[in-house]
């Protein structure tokens, strides 16, 4: 998805000063990984350019075009990415004016792509023949 040319460094920058703010578990946990290069090339380029064109694009797209971009960004997010994330789509920080006028539908269906988790068959990979079904566990 590349339709919008955004600063890179700019990007970096309000991540970054969103880091500082973030709560203790989360803190640790998205720090530790942005110090290793390829997480943050990834992070960047997987997750927060693409959410970032979401954002400036959705003002503009119609519904359709708008829905198909939202269902082809296939990510998930962890708990701490989706912390550092949600600024960017609410109008926190650097980023303010690009969400000015943001629908306020499509701003929910932004927020809802950053807090959908991966179901839980999925987050334990297992080995299944088709037609065969995966026990789910019980909690008692």
């Amino acid at each position: 998805m590349k339709f919008f040319s955004f600063p890179l460094a700019t990007l970096e920058k309000a991540i970054h000063k969103r880091v500082l703010t973030l709560p203790s578990p989360h803190r640790e946990w998205f720090t530790e990984r942005w110090a290793q290069k390829p997480y943050k090339k990834a992070f960047v380029e997987n997750k927060a350019m693409p959410l970032i064109t979401l954002v400036a694009k959705g003002k503009t797209l119609d519904d359709a075009e708008f829905a198909e971009l939202l269902q082809d960004w296939e990510v998930t997010f962890y708990d701490a990415e989706e912390e550092v994330l949600r600024p960017l789509i609410q109008g926190d920080g650097l980023l303010q004016l690009m969400q000015k006028n943001l629908p306020p539908a499509r701003a929910e269906a932004l927020l809802a792509k950053l807090t959908a988790r991966r179901p839980q068959a999925d987050a334990a990979p297992s080995v299944e023949t088709p037609g065969s079904q995966a026990a789910e566990p019980t909690i008692d």
